[in-house]
């Protein structure tokens, strides 16, 4: 569904992505790991369009995302849930939602995606009427996570979703994560807790100071010695 080719991005003289290549297939969990200035939410900025690289392709569906516009990526289906929620504080959750649907494609499917939502989320449903910046942080990322369903995605990008959460909502956010794409949903996970992601992904990719260093089934990732020592713990 997605392949990036020999991408490179810089910050002026900064060469934050290196020759990055990678794939997400139709159906998986594929999981960018990695340490906190990786380079991690740089990849997933140039995928949705808000970056532009310096050298290299971003193929969706065949279509090369880096010469279409960020907002005619979300019509492709192309959506990014933001590291930080970027919620509208001071609106509703069901405004917030509805915002998640703007697009034509959305619209024509508004109503059954926002009942989608709030079947999967019934805390939304109980707090519809309240403020987005009313909401516990596990909420707000599940707030988060809803409105960018709103969009009609094909391939969801989750950046750093886990951040700053209880562990016990970490689990909560990881088994949605794992519930929509048992429901069919492509998944492009950028995370800092290489654990969880590994434990639902399908297939993995190590990215260390704008590089790939490592990648391969999650399963076998975690096994990987090099991968214990730095990211796990042991």
């Amino acid at each position: 569904m997605l392949e990036v080719r020999n991408l490179s991005v810089q910050y002026g003289a900064f060469k934050a992505l290196d020759d990055i290549s990678l794939k997400v297939p139709q159906g998986s969990i594929v999981s960018i790991v990695g340490a906190n200035g990786a380079g991690k939410t740089t990849l997933i900025k140039t995928i949705s369009g808000l970056l532009k690289p310096k050298a290299g392709s971003i193929a969706f569906k065949g279509q090369d995302l880096t010469k279409i516009q960020a907002h005619k990526i979300v019509h492709l289906g192309v959506v990014q849930i933001p590291e930080g929620r970027k919620l509208f504080p001071d609106m509703t959750v069901m405004d917030n939602l509805i915002c998640g649907a703007t697009h034509p494609n959305a619209k024509k499917l508004r109503d059954q995606s926002l009942n989608t939502a709030l079947q999967l989320f019934p805390k939304l449903n109980e707090r519809k009427n309240q403020l987005a910046k009313s909401l516990s942080g596990g909420e707000q990322q599940m707030l988060a996570i809803a409105r960018g369903l709103m969009s009609a995605p094909t391939l969801l990008m989750l950046d750093e979703p886990s951040l700053g959460l209880a562990p016990i909502i970490v689990k909560q956010i990881f088994q949605i994560i794992k519930t929509l794409n048992s429901n069919g949903l492509t998944i492009l996970l950028v995370e800092q807790n290489v654990y969880q992601s590994l434990m639902i992904s399908d297939y993995a990719y190590v990215l260390e100071t704008g590089k790939i260093t490592l990648e391969g089934s999650a399963r076998e990732l975690l096994k990987n010695q090099a991968v214990k020592e730095a990211y796990l713990g042991v």
